[in-house]
């Protein structure tokens, strides 16, 4: 049961798997208390889902990986990915509440145009959002208030009322996030000289002529971070963008190079990882302000 996939593609179908009525073809806030009791199965989701853990029942399922996912955590899953439980064999009762929307309800809304600004959709589960209790209060009359809306009769007022408490509830979560980055600085200054120790590395290496440039992706993959939290991390950190940042280093790299006078401006972009020296040149110049050649000449 555990390694098959149960598939959701419409609101109605993830509903009826946990005993609640559908009130709304397009979004509905799912109470998991009324679930009967399973095993844990990975299951994929054709819409928007975001978990609010209540009880402990075995570790998420995310993909292939397995995480623990505690009490009090928020689990957001972009339409088209797959997660679940691993009950490790045991039956258990879920609790806690899911809040469910297809991406056809926000079109032609404001949420439509910047829903893919709220980049913890990306992130990994295991970068899953904490909260205090507080917090946890302000989502559940969030989920309130996206329920009173579903229980009230549909009316001319009732989606954009619907996508607008469903905004304010994201919102709050990017409020939240921000609030995570900062309580736990102290694991992220480590990602973050963890992440300079990765660039040096990179560039002690052979790994330019054979790779490239280093991505953000491939920064992200080797500190085993989401893109997405990865590159809002360093953003909340430096101020500056990943890319930016990595853009700096490979400057700073540059500068030294270009002392050796002994390297051609070629030479110099090939053993960086450009795969063409112009795109060293205007890299440098945008950078720097000058074209390396003219950096060198400054120099001496």
């Amino acid at each position: 049961m555990e390694n098959e996939i149960r598939r959701f593609e419409t609101i109605n179908d993830y509903n009826v798997f946990n005993n609640n009525p559908t009130l709304h073809p397009l979004v509905s806030v799912v109470d998991l208390s009324k679930a009967s009791p399973r095993q844990g199965s990975r299951m994929y989701f054709g819409f928007y889902t975001i978990f609010l853990k209540d009880v402990k029942c075995g570790d998420l399922l995310y993909g292939r990986e397995t995480y623990d996912y505690q009490e009090g955590t928020l689990v957001f899953l972009a339409p088209g990915q797959v997660a679940g439980m691993n009950s490790h064999g045991e039956i258990y009762q879920p609790k806690g509440y899911a809040l469910i929307f297809h991406a056809d309800l926000v079109h032609g809304t404001s949420l439509a145009k910047h829903i893919r600004d709220y980049s913890f959709f990306g992130y990994q589960s295991n970068e899953a959002l904490h909260i205090s209790d507080r917090e946890r209060k302000t989502v559940l009359d969030c989920f309130s208030k996206i329920d009173y809306e579903l229980e009230h009769a549909i009316d001319k007022h009732s989606k954009r009322l619907i996508v607008s408490n469903i905004e304010l509830f994201l919102d709050y979560c990017v409020r939240f996030y921000d609030r995570q980055f900062l309580t736990r600085d102290v694991v992220h200054k480590g990602i973050l000289e963890r992440f300079e120790i990765l660039l040096n590395d990179y560039y002690r290496s052979d790994q330019p002529q054979h790779i490239g440039l280093p991505s953000v992706a491939y920064c992200a993959g080797e500190l085993h971070l989401s893109p997405g939290y990865f590159g809002d991390l360093i953003k909340k950190e430096t101020g500056k963008t990943a890319q930016d940042y990595i853009q700096s280093k490979i400057i700073d790299i540059a500068k030294e190079k270009i002392y050796d006078t002994g390297k051609s401006v070629n030479q110099i972009a090939y053993e960086l990882g450009f795969k063409y020296p112009q795109h060293f040149t205007r890299l440098f110049k945008q950078r720097v302000g000058h074209t390396p050649n003219e950096y060198r000449g400054s120099l001496s």
